[in-house]
């Protein structure tokens, strides 16, 4: 790939391809001047730096799990809502780990952008508890429990915590979602 063809976006989605490759962690602007074929130097006039690289893929990554999660949202409610927003965690994260690992990352500093894709996230969670009688004063708990859940099984399913035993991790994976739609339904308030 020749420098003119650079720009802070095809840059920022090198990283986020080779993050699904390798690690999210193991990301370096090093590792991206090789990858597309330029010095070091180079990468300089397309992002400010190594954090700066990492909150564009961050911000990459969670434009697109909340533009999927819109699409998988769209007409759904109550448990087929969170069925649908669990599952696209699920596949995100099983087809862009790397990806996944940085929409997880809670060093994303103050942006238009990062509170613009905060709201749209907010409200796919609002949207997925618009389905239970969630009261107002408890949305906080709820959206922790959700995502508490949902991070916590994909992170240990995806660290091959449940290929040890018997029943299988997609078995676990419904029941927790059952489980979860059976809190929400009675959540207390």
């Amino acid at each position: 790939m020749s420098r003119a063809g650079l720009s802070p976006e095809v840059v920022t989605t090198v990283a986020a391809d080779l993050a699904d490759e390798v690690g999210f962690a193991q990301v370096t602007l090093s590792a991206i001047a090789r990858r597309v074929g330029v010095r070091l130097p180079s990468l300089y006039s397309h992002v400010a730096g190594s954090e700066d690289l990492r909150v564009r893929v961050t911000l990459l990554a969670l434009e697109e799990l909340t533009t999927a999660g819109e699409q998988a949202l769209a007409g759904r409610s109550g448990r087929e809502a969170l069925r649908a927003f669990a599952d696209l965690h699920r596949t995100y994260a099983a087809q862009h780990p790397g990806r996944y690992e940085a929409a997880g990352s809670l060093r994303v500093p103050a942006s238009p952008e990062a509170a613009r894709l905060a709201e749209r996230m907010g409200g796919l969670t609002d949207a997925v508890l618009d389905g239970y009688a969630v009261p107002p004063e408890e949305r906080v708990h709820a959206v922790r429990v959700v995502g508490s859940l949902l991070r916590g099984f994909i992170q240990l399913e995806a660290g091959g915590a449940f290929e040890h035993s018997r029943p299988s991790g997609e078995e676990s994976w419904h029941r927790a979602l059952d489980a979860l739609d059976a809190l929400l339904g009675s959540w207390p308030g």
